[in-house]
């Protein structure tokens, strides 16, 4: 990676942990991997994000997860040439999380162009995404999906 693509994928990490609904969250980035399309993401169980039940907040378990296929995609494919957006969530919960948990997101670069290529061919893509949630022991804690619209920006809406 170049020295300025360095210096953009830090200032890129020291804006997202600044933003505001992650920090509220104390949700962190902790890396951008080698390339923009990956990101680490943690969070600790604080008192700000647990809910009654001492365990992590659901909607906190989410905001862990919202952004980061959407940001991989827009970056991978060129904001200006391609339209991102969420289409639709779901979030299935298999055991309280407590301590650190933790998510890893990554695009292949063959599913990438594989998206590009449906998106050029049929006007639209709708990829779906999983990811896992995990704890420290490692033991996954929710998967979340995502389905993300996927459009060319010259194409009619």
């Amino acid at each position: 990676m170049s020295s300025s693509a360095q210096r953009a994928s830090r200032w890129k990490l020291r804006v997202l942990n600044i933003y505001p609904p992650y920090l509220g969250a104390g949700v962190r980035v902790r890396n951008l991997g080698t390339t923009p399309l990956s990101f680490a993401v943690e969070m600790k169980l604080r008192w700000w994000n647990r809910n009654y039940f001492g365990t992590h907040f659901g909607g906190s378990l989410y905001a862990l997860c919202d952004p980061f296929y959407c940001l991989i995609l827009i970056e991978a494919l060129g904001p200006r040439q391609y339209v991102v957006w969420d289409k639709a969530a779901a979030i299935r919960f298999r055991r309280p999380g407590r301590g650190r948990v933790r998510a890893h997101f990554a695009i292949p670069p063959e599913r990438i162009a594989a998206i590009r290529a449906e998106a050029d061919r049929d006007g639209v893509a709708e990829p779906l995404f999983e990811v896992a949630v995990t704890d420290d022991a490692g033991e996954v804690i929710a998967l979340v999906e995502k389905r993300l619209h996927v459009r060319r920006r010259d194409a009619a809406s």
